[in-house]
């Protein structure tokens, strides 16, 4: 009598499942979570003659509807705030509770917004640069120094821009979450004066209903009406990249919150 064996080998629907590449959203989370939120930014520029270190950041540059939100803090480096990092990886309670940390013990915070009409006259890119620089303004005391995610402002502070700066510097990651709870709780309060495009759930992002909204209704008055046509024109190609970047992540996020 032949010997059974079990046939350990993968089926060839699950192999191509396998096989298929991350999106790049998926794999920028996958990497984003790899990374180690640590004050060792702060730490070195302290140690370079700084005295207020703030970190900057901005959420909602990739939605369709609303402003573009940024936040500029200086962290108390005698207090530890647990669990600082990128916002995108928090859950909306989590978030909740580490702004009101942030704010309740930082020694600086400030909050500025560019709204839709401003993006469309300057495009996404220099809007998030304004409301990043408009944050700085809002400290107080004032900073000597910035650790920025990922951009260079306009101002005479000395800066290092960080790449992933939000998931690797915790006084970037503290302003990531206090502009994400921010913009949040302004894209929210339209929901009930636009109700047709879901905006409680999808914070303005381009999620499937949302898109399905606009092509029934068209757009609301604070719908970025120079988005559609960005998307097919030439645009130089790091402000390109700088809009795809975040608005994959966000919408994944956008599609889970609706789902749960």
């Amino acid at each position: 009598m032949p010997l059974s064996f079990v046939d350990r080998s993968v089926s060839p629907k699950l192999k191509s499942a396998s096989a298929r590449p991350l999106s790049a959203s998926a794999a920028k989370l996958r990497l984003l979570k790899t990374l180690r939120c640590t004050l060792r930014f702060e730490k070195k520029a302290s140690q370079l003659g700084a005295r207020f270190v703030a970190g900057v950041d901005e959420v909602g540059r990739g939605a369709l509807f609303g402003p573009v939100v940024a936040a500029a803090v200086i962290l108390d480096p005698e207090y530890r705030i647990r669990g600082l990092r990128d916002s995108k990886l928090l859950l909306p309670q989590r978030r909740e509770v580490l702004a009101e940390r942030i704010r309740e013990h930082a020694v600086a915070w400030g909050i500025a917004a560019v709204d839709a009409a401003r993006i469309d006259q300057v495009n996404i890119y220099q809007a998030s640069r304004l409301a990043m620089r408009e944050a700085v303004t809002r400290l107080d005391p004032g900073p000597d120094h910035l650790l920025v995610d990922a951009l260079r402002l306009d101002c005479d502070l000395s800066q290092q821009p960080i790449i992933h700066g939000d998931a690797l510097s915790a006084s970037i990651a503290a302003a990531s979450i206090l502009a994400k709870v921010e913009r949040d709780r302004m894209v929210v309060d339209w929901d009930s004066i636009f109700p047709v495009y879901g905006l409680a759930s999808n914070k303005g992002y381009s999620t499937p209903q949302h898109l399905a909204a606009l092509r029934e209704h068209g757009p609301s008055p604070l719908h970025r009406q120079s988005f559609a046509p960005v998307w097919n024109a030439h645009v130089p190609r790091e402000m390109l990249a700088f809009m795809l970047e975040e608005s994959a992540g966000e919408a994944d996020e956008a599609v889970e919150e609706q789902a749960v």
